[in-house]
């Protein structure tokens, strides 16, 4: 029984450590200034602070509430 617990536990690092990986190359492209949503420009502090951002807050905020 311990070595099914294991394995999912290894599993589950392994996926988790995946979308991280994934999570990260997303972010390595430059952010966007204007939003692809709303078409409204992004500000500099966000661009700076959330690396490959695509939209502004309130759109994000949209995107994850029907996420």
């Amino acid at each position: 029984m311990a070595d099914e617990i294991d394995r999912a536990n290894d599993q589950a690092e392994y996926f988790l450590q995946m979308a991280l990986q994934r999570q990260l190359r997303a972010n390595a492209k430059p952010s966007a200034q204007i939003c692809e949503d709303c078409d409204e420009p992004i500000p500099a502090l966000r661009q700076q602070l959330v690396a490959g951002c695509e939209t502004c807050v309130s759109c994000q905020e949209l995107r994850e509430r029907h996420a």
